[in-house]
């Protein structure tokens, strides 16, 4: 197999950038090259032309699934960036608990959520939170992204019991139980209040009837250029209630000049 050409390189990369806004620079030629590679090999091509009319073809998103899950990262981990839990706890939880406790409905979304740990994580929060209150509220939280592959680990729930680490030793004992001598695996209790689902978040409208009271999409927009990010956070506070938050990544920022979420410290945002 030949090495993709400047002209292949450009058609996959505007594909991407329109399928996922994923903005990819001139400098990861060479990854696209390696990470595509294998399939177009198993698949008897002899370039990456045939490889993207093949793309193109693609009826039942099958290979674009398959596309998706090799250039895009999934790494995280449990009680990444932990001060944005303990805010979520402290401040977010008390803060929907006493202002809609009229109708008594959680409404929160991870966008992006990868293999699992952060929607587990917020939901045994929430768990610890609720298990006191007078009033029984729905807990479940709605986690998406737009691998398959990675969204299928999520709902397993098996994770190294070596990645459990920097849980505390009550959650581990309440929320996971041993799945073989070096795993574990999230209790079906937590798992059946994430609701997992595929999700592209270029889509032009979101699909959603309620408003969130709070959005996790962190680590995500990092890929993005500013327009498709700033487009991103539009629908995102569009789709939150007035006095809800948006969490991002610490490596990630928003434009203060167009966003209208208001900053409240670094990575967290609030519609006010």
């Amino acid at each position: 197999m030949r090495e993709i050409t400047n002209e292949e390189f450009e058609r996959i990369r505007s594909f991407i950038k329109q399928k996922l806004g994923i903005n990819l620079s001139n400098e990861k030629k060479s990854l696209i090259h390696s990470r595509l590679g294998a399939i177009i090999q198993e698949k008897g091509f002899d370039n990456f032309s045939q490889y993207f009319d093949y793309l193109l073809q693609d009826k039942a998103d099958n290979a674009i699934i398959q596309f998706v899950d090799k250039i895009t990262t999934n790494h995280t981990y449990f009680m990444r960036e932990t001060d944005h839990f303990d805010y979520f706890r402290d401040t977010v939880l008390p803060y929907i608990y006493e202002n809609h406790s009229q109708n008594n409905d959680l409404r929160l979304w991870c966008a992006g959520c990868s293999s699992g740990e952060e929607s587990y994580t917020l939901e045994m929060i929430i768990q610890d939170f609720f298990q006191d209150k007078p009033a029984k509220w729905d807990t479940q939280i709605l986690a998406t992204d737009i691998s398959s592959t990675i969204l299928n680990k999520a709902i397993q729930g098996v994770y190294p019991s070596e990645s459990l680490r920097n849980l505390p030793k009550r959650w581990i004992n309440n929320y996971f139980r041993t799945f073989d001598t070096e795993h574990s695996i999230i209790r079906d209790e937590i798992k059946k209040l994430v609701i997992y689902r595929k999700y592209n978040l270029m889509e032009e409208r979101f699909p959603f009837q309620k408003l969130f009271q709070t959005i996790f999409c962190r680590n995500v927009m990092i890929y993005f250029d500013s327009a498709t990010r700033d487009r991103l956070v539009n629908k995102f506070y569009d789709a939150t209630v007035a006095g809800g938050f948006l969490f991002i990544g610490h490596s990630e920022s928003l434009n203060h000049m167009t966003t209208k979420y208001k900053y409240i410290k670094p990575a967290v945002y609030r519609k006010v």
